[in-house]
């Protein structure tokens, strides 16, 4: 069934009404009618089967009375990914395999050996992007929680404004002191933190610098195994790898 994300800023259950990109999506590219099934969400959990009850040159509304609701309940840990942005579409890679494996947020960020470099309207414009990555990517999979997508930012900026606001902070690191995910929780007092930030450097790494930065403010240094993994299967493997521990 076709599924269409409704923000909660315009999420009124009293008129149900896709309109911009969701019309055009429902009306001018998947060309459903009156009467056809669809699911909507709002990104926060909630998730609606019902109808289309009429189309109009730039709205199509939703049938209010044949609804079926679905609740999705929020994990007990919210966990947050900040990655440094890769080279060409990866980043988009990341951003859809992440919200379907239900990371909570995302920081893009610039670091020393990141290729990469944005000014303020290239930052808008990515951000606006991969928000919009995020919501095909829900629509898809079937997620009903949408990741919010930040603006990129400078690493070093970001330890100093972020790292203080999760339970636990793991940067992941090909340094040997690095520990395995498991041996980190269990010298841990409290074995499910309710909210954790994972980061991923670029190809090259974090530099020392960068990671003790990190680690001075919180940060426990995680490896990934003997591979050295591109950014993008880093990413993909530490959420995963979470998930199996926590969730």
């Amino acid at each position: 069934m076709p599924r269409f994300y409704i923000d909660p800023e315009s999420w009124d259950e009293s008129n149900l009404r896709l309109e911009g990109d969701e019309f055009h999506h429902c009306v001018n590219v998947l060309r459903l009618q009156s009467g056809d099934p669809v699911v909507i969400f709002d990104g926060l959990g909630m998730e609606i089967q019902t109808s289309i009850k009429d189309i109009s040159k730039k709205v199509a509304y939703l049938d209010l009375n044949n609804q079926e609701r679905i609740i999705s309940p929020a994990r007990k840990t919210k966990i947050a990914l900040a990655q440094a942005i890769p080279k060409g579409k990866n980043m988009d890679l990341i951003i859809e395999k992440g919200t379907e494996l239900g990371v909570n947020h995302i920081y893009p960020f610039i670091s020393e050996r990141t290729i990469i470099r944005l000014n303020q309207s290239d930052s808008i414009k990515k951000q606006e992007k991969w928000q919009r990555v995020a919501i095909e990517a829900c629509k898809q999979s079937g997620q009903n929680w949408l990741p919010k997508v930040e603006q990129p930012q400078k690493l070093l900026s970001m330890i100093d404004s972020l790292i203080h606001e999760f339970d636990l902070v793991l940067i992941a690191s090909l340094q040997p002191a690095a520990k395995h995910l498991k041996q980190i929780l269990l010298n841990r007092t409290t074995k499910h933190p309710e909210s954790i930030l994972i980061l991923i450097g670029p190809e090259g790494d974090f530099t020392s610098s960068e990671t003790a930065k990190a680690i001075g403010a919180g940060a426990e240094s995680m490896t990934l195994g003997p591979i050295t993994l591109r950014t993008e299967t880093a990413a993909i493997y530490s959420l995963s790898v979470v998930a199996h521990e926590l969730l």
